[in-house]
């Protein structure tokens, strides 16, 4: 489980206006805030500095893994461990590749898709247990940026009055989250 900590949180009314204080917020030096909105908002992963997930790769290298299993584990039945040929078809592996198609196509599809899965599991810390709540209205129509006291050269006032320098239309001090 995550370590909680303490901060500050200042509120919006609308997405647009959150969107424009994430970037100020970044732009006045802190890094480590986080925004909180009911849903996804295009534009604030650049806003508040994060990067690229790392799930395409994960799932791009796990689907080249599935095809390469798919391609090696259909020929080595089929060829190696139960050679059985059955009305002439070929038993080599480019001759009978076409055969070979759903199989490779569907470990590849399994392969990817539970290696994505997995990789989001480890990478968001799930399940979390007990999760914190700054406001339960974020989850309906308030929008929200939180300061951790964790931000290099911290202070409760200076984070509020930031925050109120953006417009936030409501400021909370949050003892732990």
């Amino acid at each position: 489980m995550a370590k909680r900590v303490s901060g500050v949180a200042g509120f919006w009314p609308d997405e647009y206006k959150l969107l424009d204080a994430a970037k100020k917020t970044y732009a006045a030096g802190y890094r480590q805030f986080d925004s909180l909105s009911p849903f996804p908002i295009h534009g604030m992963d650049d806003a508040t500095g994060i990067k690229r997930s790392p799930i395409p790769w994960v799932t791009f290298f796990a689907g080249l893994t599935g095809a390469s299993f798919g391609v090696w584990f259909t020929w080595w039945t089929s060829a190696v461990n139960y050679r059985l040929n059955v009305a002439g078809k070929p038993l080599g592996l480019l001759e009978a590749l076409p055969g070979y198609i759903p199989i490779v196509f569907e470990l590849t599809i399994l392969f990817a898709a539970l290696a994505s899965v997995g990789a989001m599991f480890i990478l968001n810390g799930l399940p979390k247990v007990d999760p914190p709540i700054i406001d339960p209205d974020i989850t309906s129509h308030k929008f929200c940026l939180f300061i951790p006291e964790t931000e290099d050269g911290y202070s409760a006032e200076k984070a509020e009055n930031h925050l109120k320098s953006l417009g936030a239309t409501e400021i909370k001090r949050v003892a732990e989250f």
